[in-house]
């Protein structure tokens, strides 16, 4: 059983919204972050990367930064950038890429189905990288990127959202990475009640992105809880910001590696030591992009060659089976020394909306090796998630990315 809930919204004023809205906090560094705030002064990331309203060299973890995000987040509700809904609503946030729309609800959902796994997680989380979002939360008292929640289709909440998606919309812009973005607000009570009573009917909710922004904003909530003396649980800080879609309308992008060199492995020893798990062909006419599972790709020495695993591999385990894990635990691992790949400098991660070409490159640059990767599968990340288990490291890329701004909770 899910709960979620509909809330008094803080967005921006509807000429400033394509102005206002921006990627994700951690797409960028802070050299990246200021030059974006240089070029477009109402960028969100104002907020969500204060130091870009700092002299360069702040320390982007400093309490000042934090203070600064506060402050500009008040002035710019002061000022009328930002209003706020004075009555409880749910929204709808619909994003079109390459002619593919993907329906999302925002809505807030329960700390407290998080802490008891109603929703569930696939990655696990850094304490460095959760330490800064507390902060900044704990500072705004408030959640300013949604976390990117999905589920289970359901028809009739499908139904509701394609009706209520035939009126005007609140925002219709195209951001410059050529990604169309629509807001609607829903505020019928009927609607409301009609969405929330069949969330109730959803038993899980899955984390897709933003693992570190759902750790960071239930932690806040949580110390909210232990520091009021008249917690009832009806209070803000006891509901986090999210963005829900079904499942059937979201879209993973091939994650792919780079390992910058080969751990002293010539090409015909390398394909001595896989040769048991491995069937390699040569790829003659360039670029290879894996088109079904078990097939992997890879570059080096300037030429590409496609890897199908031997189906002996696949046991039926959700997270061995996995392709990221089949390349780990058969090749990185065994052929170049990679036993962990978080922490190991050795390897790189590129998402494949950065396309094939990345891959060449990385390996040329390196004198090392690239894999393509044929996508984890939505049913293979809630499978996972079922199981109470935990990918790999960078196992999923999400297009297109949620954008920063359009909705905030205060509490």
């Amino acid at each position: 059983m899910s709960m979620i809930q509909p809330f008094r919204g803080i967005r921006p004023a509807r000429d400033l919204a394509a102005s206002v809205a921006a990627l994700p906090y951690d797409v960028y560094n802070s050299d990246e972050a200021r030059k974006i705030v240089s070029s477009n002064p109402m960028s969100f990331l104002r907020i969500d990367r204060a130091e870009t309203l700092l002299p360069e060299g702040t320390d982007p973890y400093s309490p000042q930064v934090y203070e600064t995000a506060r402050r500009t987040l008040d002035e710019m509700i002061a000022d009328g950038s930002f209003i706020q809904d004075t009555y409880d609503c749910y929204y709808i946030y619909a994003l079109t890429m390459e002619g593919r729309t993907q329906t999302g609800l925002v809505a807030c959902a329960s700390i407290d189905d998080y802490m008891s796994g109603v929703i569930l997680r696939h990655e696990n989380t850094l304490a460095a990288k959760e330490e800064d979002r507390i902060r900044h939360v704990d500072a705004c008292s408030a959640q300013t990127g949604p976390i990117f929640l999905t589920y289970r289709p359901c028809l009739r909440l499908r139904q509701i959202l394609r009706e209520i998606c035939q009126e005007n919309p609140l925002y219709d812009f195209t951001s410059d990475d050529g990604i169309r973005h629509q807001v609607w607000k829903i505020d019928s009570r009927e609607y409301i009640d009609n969405i929330s009573q069949l969330f109730v009917g959803i038993p899980h909710l899955y984390i897709a992105d933003g693992h570190h922004r759902a750790a960071s904003a239930v932690r806040v909530g949580l110390q909210r809880r232990a520091a009021d003396p008249d917690f009832s649980g009806d209070e803000e800080y006891n509901r986090f910001l999210s963005v829900l879609f079904p499942a059937d309308e979201l879209k993973i992008y091939d994650y792919n590696r780079v390992v910058v060199d080969r751990n002293g492995c010539t090409f015909s020893e390398f394909l001595d030591k896989i040769k048991d798990r491995f069937q390699p062909e040569p790829v003659p006419s360039g670029p290879y992009r894996p088109v079904r599972k078990g097939e992997f790709g890879l570059y080096t020495e300037g030429s590409w060659y496609r890897l199908a695993a031997d189906p002996s591999i696949f046991t039926g385990d959700p997270v061995r089976d996995l392709d990221v894990s089949v390349l780990q635990d058969y090749i990185l691992d065994p052929v170049f020394g990679i036993r962990d790949p978080k922490t190991d400098p050795r390897i790189r991660f590129i998402g494949g909306i950065r396309g094939l070409n990345a891959l060449e490159q990385a390996a040329d640059e390196s004198g090392g090796a690239a894999f393509s990767m044929y996508p984890t599968s939505m049913e293979e990340l809630l499978a996972v998630a079922d199981a109470g288990r935990l990918m790999p490291p960078k196992s999923t890329w999400f297009e297109p990315k949620l954008r920063s701004g359009l909705f905030i909770h205060r509490f």
